[in-house]
């Protein structure tokens, strides 16, 4: 919507077609961090995306999240922190596999984490929370897209495991809610995946 003053010194509001935001909404896909190339956004962009992140439904006003941004080195440092966890729970793991698990990061050249901080409410329970949260990956998702860069929102088993959330900086209550791998789309076209059919999915009460 765009809001200017007339010369009665009225503030009129002109909407916006929404036709472009629909296809877009409707034709999104996630992109595989191994197929992003190198570009990933700029100081500008990043704070968009971030800026975007962070307007999604929240009841009561809690932020019941916060991101942590993994760009060049830290990438390596985090996946650092990765692969060590998993060889000291797998020490009879491959040391090719361990190598791997160092690279979880590295594949794109931007990658966001989504951090679910809980907040104490006597009216807001911890579901809404976390469901918030998974809302701010969306918009970081579709921010970056909208943005024409590649973006894939993932989890693994170190979204998971306690020890490598540690390792990253998270407190004991808090939870990884996914990583955001963000970069330059590949100049192929990407083909869509099959989307379920609304016939299996609604009814009506």
């Amino acid at each position: 919507m765009i809001c200017h003053q007339s010369n009665l010194h009225i503030l009129i509001c002109e909407t916006l077609p929404v036709t472009d935001t629909i296809e877009f909404l409707k034709t999104r896909r996630s992109v595989k961090p191994r197929e992003m190339s190198g570009k990933g956004p700029s100081s500008a962009e990043l704070e968009t995306i971030l800026t975007i992140g962070a307007r999604v439904p929240d009841h009561g006003k809690l932020a019941p999240w916060r991101f942590i941004v993994f760009e060049g080195d830290a990438r390596k440092r985090a996946g650092n922190v990765i692969a060590t966890v998993f060889a000291r729970k797998n020490p009879d793991a491959p040391h090719e596999t361990v190598e791997a698990e160092k690279q979880r990061l590295t594949e794109a050249p931007l990658v966001i984490a989504v951090v679910s901080s809980l907040k104490q409410h006597p009216k807001v329970p911890a579901w809404e929370q976390e469901l918030s949260a998974g809302a701010s990956c969306m918009n970081i998702a579709a921010a970056a897209t909208a943005l024409g860069y590649g973006a894939n929102w993932l989890t693994g088993w170190y979204a998971f495991d306690r020890d490598v959330m540690t390792g990253l900086g998270l407190s004991a209550e808090e939870k990884l809610a996914g990583f955001i791998h963000i970069g330059g789309k590949p100049d192929r076209v990407i083909e869509d995946r099959p989307r379920p059919e609304l016939k299996d999915l609604v009814t009506r009460f």
